[in-house]
């Protein structure tokens, strides 16, 4: 029988202790996780290029042994398909998620019947917690701390220090 893989699809700008928090339990649900970081945004522009948040991610999760981390730029199913994927794992923090993901999930359902959805609910520390919130308050010189890893609070602040005192 073959591993079981999953991947952990998103954009990660930048990846936050929610989402290792996720993957990590991915990891102990799948055989293999690899964590999928969408090298471009129809919806945004990232703060970080998509080597360096393959590059943030690769570090957050260096200690699960059974994940990595790669770049796409496809349709999610797609991505899945090419890595031999049987499910892709998405958080949900609210409803409002739970909407958005539901939708997504039958896209893709329909795009790729073998490949299935399975959502793992935030830890209650987590349920609030957004990259874009991580964003808002690191663009204002605000404490990140608590919410990314330490390479990442250090990466945001380098950031807004390159920027002019705003990451924007």
């Amino acid at each position: 029988m073959s591993d079981r893989l999953a991947i952990c699809p998103g954009t990660y700008d930048p990846i936050t202790l929610g989402h290792v928090d996720v993957i990590e339990r991915a990891a102990i649900v799948f055989d293999r996780v690899i964590v999928g970081v969408s090298e471009r945004s129809r919806n945004k522009e990232p703060w970080f290029d998509g080597p360096e948040r393959i590059d943030l991610a690769t570090h957050a999760v260096a200690h699960l042994p059974n994940v990595t981390v790669e770049g796409f730029n496809a349709l999610v199913v797609e991505f899945a398909r090419q890595c031999g994927a049987v499910a892709v794992v998405k958080g949900l923090r609210a409803i409002s998620d739970f909407d958005y993901e539901f939708q997504m999930a039958q896209f893709n359902k329909h795009l790729a019947a073998e490949i299935e959805t399975v959502y793992l609910p935030a830890s209650a520390q987590y349920s609030f917690l957004s990259s874009s919130g991580v964003r808002e308050v690191a663009a204002w010189g605000g404490s990140v701390d608590a919410w990314v890893p330490q390479h990442v609070a250090t990466a945001l602040s380098k950031r807004r220090a390159l920027s002019g005192g705003t990451a924007h």
